[in-house]
């Protein structure tokens, strides 16, 4: 599959979980992975599947997290499982209340599903 194919594919996933991620809806965020996905989160254990995700994404809508946005460093694969590197950022409330940035790398494995579309096997971030 070409290149640009993949990058809009990716981009559309990521266009997608952006939207639930900036929504609060931890559910919907947790339907972008597969039954048997792993979630690598940089300070807590792996978690695996969507149960597990959906509780760690609505940890962090009710400490305040908004804000979401996936940029794409790179993407690539084979068409059956595709990777994609982003830049990430997102906003919190500081000690004081104040909105403050914070933002990394994440990495995402996602595999094909037979509609075509894509859903996250592995997702890690720093």
């Amino acid at each position: 599959m070409p290149t640009g194919e993949l990058r809009s594919q990716v981009a559309d996933a990521y266009e997608a979980w952006d939207v639930a991620f900036n929504r609060g809806d931890a559910k919907a965020v947790a339907a972008a992975y597969l039954q048997d996905a792993k979630f690598l989160p940089a300070t807590h254990a792996v978690l695996s599947g969507p149960a597990e995700i959906e509780v760690f994404f609505a940890g962090l809508f009710a400490n305040g997290v908004t804000g979401h946005a996936l940029r794409i460093i790179e993407v690539g694969g084979d068409g059956k499982l595709v990777y994609g590197a982003a830049n990430w950022t997102a906003a919190v409330k500081s000690a004081d209340g104040a909105p403050q940035k914070i933002g990394d790398i994440a990495t995402h494995i996602f595999e094909r599903q037979g509609d075509g579309g894509l859903k996250l096997k592995l997702h890690t971030f720093n």
